[in-house]
């Protein structure tokens, strides 16, 4: 069951990943698209989505040494990264969809609390996901790392959204699937909310064991003041 939640919340910043949007199929279809380029095989999503929440740089790179290429070279790299992200703009969200409840949810908190999404998917995927899912217009601003070190668990963006939303971190409630999610919350001092319909794992809890928990997008609901 949820522990209480904090009464001052003045605003919700959204993972995207396995928390709006179960987008695992098109991330795996993205990543599979690139590894082919190279005349590597693919991987099916249930593997892929243990390596979703870093970012599409880490999913490479972990998917390159499960190919036995741990310490791949940048020009391999960017090549691998730019033929990702071809697929992934050509089909943001082609095989996806977001979360039963998602929707419902969203429409609940508009007009009550500024919405923003904080994910490690670089911005302009992150844009075209929210557009292609049509929730874009639910958020008032929209933050994805531009840099490997803005990327959750360091705290860059969650400390970019409070000042964009005119609130303070503490009054900021990050709703996450991932140990990346619920690091980030507590190095910018934000309060945290753990999906348990996402990617994670429940075990993630055990290190951060102040995290509200949420069974299902709706369960926020009750939790917040009125």
């Amino acid at each position: 069951m949820p522990i209480s939640a904090p009464t001052a919340i003045a605003a919700i910043a959204f993972d995207l990943d396995g928390t709006l949007v179960d987008s695992a199929p098109d991330i795996s279809d993205a990543l599979n698209f690139a590894l082919s380029a190279e005349g590597l095989g693919p991987f099916d999503v249930t593997q892929v989505i243990q390596w979703i929440g870093d970012g599409p740089d880490a999913l490479i790179e972990r998917a390159l040494a499960r190919h036995g290429l741990p310490e791949p070279d940048r020009t391999t790299l960017k090549r691998v990264r730019a033929a990702y992200d071809e697929q992934a703009l050509r089909a943001p969200l082609g095989r996806g969809q977001l979360f039963a409840g998602i929707t419902g949810l969203l429409a609940r908190l508009d007009g009550r609390w500024p919405l923003a999404v904080v994910t490690n998917k670089p911005p302009d995927l992150a844009l075209a996901v929210l557009v292609s899912a049509g929730i874009a217009s639910r958020f008032v601003t929209v933050h994805g790392p531009n840099r490997r070190q803005e990327r959750k668990p360091e705290p860059f963006m969650l400390l970019a959204a409070a000042e964009r939303l005119g609130v303070a971190t503490t009054s900021l409630l990050m709703v996450g699937d991932s140990l990346a999610d619920l690091g980030a919350a507590a190095a910018a001092g934000c309060p945290v909310a753990y999906a348990l319909w996402g990617y994670g794992k429940q075990g993630a809890l055990q290190r951060h064991p102040g995290a509200l928990v949420l069974e299902r997008p709706e369960d926020l609901l009750p939790l917040l003041p009125n």
